[in-house]
């Protein structure tokens, strides 16, 4: 008997299904190896040696898989096809000894079809130690900055906070943007439209077709965007454009082409399923895992454009026989990413080109999500072999002249813009918003009739907060993280509660994470320097080409390291970062109150700590409404440790009274209970046994 052995159990169930009986298929649910929870686990001074432990939770596995493995005349060893899918089977190889007793081969495939299987079978390696190193170094690095920036975090701000390597530069971009954000100052400027019309002449003057058109030149001068600042400025040139005559100057009619945009990539199906549905890049994952798993789309973890040749070819015939010639590229279109990328990989893709979403949504039982997604990877895949949308573009130049002084004239510019779809190609199967403007019929010195001019005021805006499809693609851009890594960056940084999302879903940092970033900056400039952790990544990349040893790499991060992090232990003073004296008094023994910081923002607390734990929620949270149960705290604005909000007493644990609405400090005229405002903007009473509705 053959043994195969997969990280994950769905993967097991359709792998077995193209196999065949000769083959008993397993799953090694994910890792079985890794460094211990509970120490650091990496000897320095031996060459960063680690520690291996098998996970607790994949203990019994293991067992059940050294017992098949003996049973077994191969073993295959087919995890994914990346450095994590690597490292998963390097981990097998050595606590199922299959290096000594029992032979292995490893298999490697990027889509689970029959062929794919096939081919891989026929083409066995050994497992492929660079990748492995590149996985085992960032692992270590990892490892070393948590484990030892983490505990100086406890020591210096606040206990159970975490420093993470990669976690801690994105965190910095949403601390940065949030500082640009608050430091913005707005511009007020202009924009002048006039509103035209053509004349017609027939019997009489018939107008029609109305357009609009942008003052965009003075004198043959650009203004430029910000050029128009005052309502005196636009005023102005109200006056002197009253009763200037409107003429055609130049008008340019070219045909526009628009590209289809290429595959996926794991970040750009990140980015584009959190614009279209909303979703986390960490459920995004969770989907495209179980497509994959299924049989359905390619490896979702990579960074490739690169197509396979078969898919092309099939894309091609697909689309002829459906859509017709004409949708068709009239070529084999091919993609390559900027940077370094595994070329070997593909880009995300239906494994069937012919796979039409809505029939296999019948055929497989696909489920909702499973469906938009699928759906979503289908069209951008077969969009992307098809040809260009072409739009017809128009521009308009016309001339505002009127005559001053000493018979000379002045003249403003004006430019109207319209865009009329001739042909839609791949926008057929994947639709891109796009506006269509139709302008009149209009010829070179015509005059055109104004109807009105309309001034509009403007000021400049911040930069956004950053979504998760904004933050995925700067780190992309900035070479921080790889396809596998986008996900538990973001998700980790929420986790440790050093960002969160506002009411739009955008992402805005904490006060901790505010504080730590301020003191990683400072202090660690480095760690959370964004070329820096680039080049980092580029050395992980190289280690995995063969490129570079992974243990000089690490022996060139840890000496700089390790000697800033102990002089910075004498040098950063805790009270200067976590606590801030007030004019309050402790209501408890008599002493100062101060503003401390805690994992979950500041806070009042007693400067006699720890002989006096009193603490009290800072003001900015005091909705000025008092506790109608023990009468004397007030209510304020709380989170749970999931960061849900709620509001109760100041007084807990002393007074236990919560609401998950939000009181409005009015009284049931029922019951004469607190009324809370609900999300849906109902006001009712707090009282369940009430049924009082404001109206």
């Amino acid at each position: 008997m053959k043994l195969v052995i997969v990280e994950s159990p769905t993967k097991s169930k359709t792998l077995s299904r193209f196999l065949g009986p000769k083959y008993k298929v397993l799953s090694s649910y994910g890792h079985v190896r890794d460094l211990p929870e509970n120490e650091f686990g990496v000897e320095i001074e031996n060459d960063f040696k680690p520690k291996y432990n098998i996970i607790p939770k994949a203990r019994k596995n293991v067992q059940l898989l050294k017992k098949e493995v003996e049973k077994a005349d191969l073993v295959i060893l087919s995890c994914d096809p990346d450095r994590e899918g690597e490292a998963i089977a390097w981990h097998l190889t050595e606590i199922l000894n299959l290096n000594g007793v029992k032979s292995y081969q490893r298999v490697v495939f990027h889509e689970i079809t029959k062929s794919a299987i096939e081919e891989a079978f026929k083409n066995p390696r050994k497992i492929d130690m660079d990748l492995v190193n590149a996985q085992q170094a960032r692992r270590i690095l990892d490892r070393i900055v948590g484990y030892e920036l983490s505990p100086f975090l406890w020591k210096k701000v606040a206990r159970r906070l975490s420093a993470g390597r990669v976690q801690s530069v994105a965190v910095r971009l949403v601390c940065e943007r949030e500082k640009e954000i608050e430091n913005f100052i707005p511009q007020e400027y202009w924009t002048i439209e006039a509103l035209l019309q053509k004349l017609k002449k027939s019997t009489g003057v018939e107008k029609f077709n109305q357009f609009g058109a942008v003052l965009i030149k003075k004198d043959g001068k650009t203004i430029p965007k910000l050029g128009i600042k005052t309502k005196e400025q636009v005023e102005k040139i109200l006056k002197d454009l009253k009763g200037a005559e409107y003429k055609v100057k130049d008008i340019e009619k070219k045909e526009v082409k628009r590209n289809p945009l290429p595959p996926f990539t794991t970040s750009t199906l990140q980015q584009e399923a959190w614009k279209r549905f909303k979703w986390p890049a960490k459920f995004t994952m969770a989907v495209a895992q179980q497509l994959y798993e299924t049989g359905k789309i390619t490896y979702h973890r990579t960074d490739s454009l690169n197509l396979s040749e078969q898919s092309l070819f099939s894309a091609k015939k697909f689309i002829i026989e459906n859509y017709g010639k004409d949708y068709w590229a009239g070529f084999l279109r091919r993609y390559k990413a900027k940077g370094r990328v595994q070329e070997a990989h593909e880009a995300i893709r239906p494994t069937y080109p012919d796979g039409i979403p809505e029939k296999l949504k019948i055929k497989a039982k696909l489920d909702d999500r499973q469906f938009r997604l699928y759906d979503l990877i289908w069209r951008r895949f077969i969009a992307c072999q098809m040809a260009q949308s072409r739009f017809d573009s128009t521009k308009v130049e016309i001339e505002a002249k009127f005559k001053i002084q000493n018979s000379k004239f002045k003249i403003y510019g004006f430019q109207a813009s319209g865009s009329i779809l001739r042909f839609d190609g791949f926008l057929k199967v994947y639709p891109i918003k796009y506006e269509e403007v139709e302008l009149p019929l209009l010829e070179k010195n015509e005059i055109l009739e104004l109807i009105k001019l309309i001034p509009s005021q403007h000021f400049t805006q911040p930069p956004p907060r950053y979504t998760e499809a904004t933050l995925i693609k700067t780190l992309e851009q900035n070479g921080i993280g790889r396809p596998s890594t986008y996900a538990p960056i973001l998700s980790t940084i929420q986790e440790r509660n050093y960002i969160e999302k506002d009411e739009q879903k955008k992402f805005r940092p904490t006060e901790i994470g505010t504080v730590v970033n301020d003191l990683l900056v400072s202090h660690f400039p480095k760690i959370v320097d964004i070329k820096f952790t680039a080049e980092m990544e580029e050395n992980l990349d190289k280690i995995a080409a063969g490129q570079k040893k992974w243990v000089p790499v690490l022996q060139e991060f840890y000496g700089p390291f390790e000697e800033n992090l102990q002089k910075k232990y004498q040098e950063v003073l805790k009270k200067e970062i976590t606590e801030k004296p007030t004019e309050k008094i402790c209501p408890k023994c008599g002493a100062p109150l101060l503003i401390r910081l805690g994992k979950f923002g500041k806070f009042y607390a007693c400067s006699k700590f720890p002989k006096c734990k009193y603490t009290e929620s800072l003001e900015k949270n005091f909705l000025g409404i008092k506790c109608p149960k023990c009468k004397k705290g007030g209510i304020v604005e709380k989170r749970t440790k999931k960061k849900k909000i709620f509001y109760g007493c100041n007084q807990f644990p002393k007074c236990d009274f919560a609401l998950w609405d939000k009181p409005t400090g009015e009284k049931c005229p029922k019951c004469g209970s607190l009324l809370v405002e609900t999300k849906r903007g109902q006001i009712k009473c707090s009282n369940k046994e009430c049924d009082y509705i404001k109206k």
